[in-house]
């Protein structure tokens, strides 16, 4: 099954590198460079799994997060913070604010694709429409 997945980043080189590697992975990359942008592409089309940036410019990309738990038919879409933020008590903010997961920027890819085979095993995603 290919995943359909979307890089909310704000900055484009980050936004390529993830679009480019999840697609390398067999993945479909969608992307969104701020919260307005991806909070339409969730509603028109949802996603298998968000990668969220937490810094989104001057938005706070967990209220992403917070929006989506709100939402019932979007609450079980898995959403993996990828951030600079790394601190162990950073990582329990963005944890309480909905994220399903961090992973360290720079990228560890290695820890990403672990991430979002976890999340994206078949009985993790049934709820999420294709």
């Amino acid at each position: 099954m290919i995943h359909r997945i979307l890089v909310v980043e704000d900055n484009p080189l980050n936004r390529e590198l993830l679009c480019d590697w999840l697609e390398t992975e067999g993945h479909e990359a969608l992307s969104a460079e701020d919260l307005s942008a991806a909070m339409r592409s969730i509603e028109d089309r949802p996603p298998h799994a968000v990668l969220l940036d937490v810094q989104l410019g001057d938005d706070d990309g967990l209220e992403l997060a917070a929006w989506m738990r709100q939402q019932s038919k979007l609450s079980s879409i898995p959403v993996i913070a990828v951030t600079a933020h790394a601190l162990v008590t950073e990582q329990s903010r963005f944890l309480r604010a909905g994220c399903n997961a961090c992973v360290s920027k720079p990228i560890n890819f290695k820890a990403l694709r672990e991430e979002l085979k976890y999340w994206l095993q078949d009985n993790k995603t049934s709820k999420v429409n294709s």
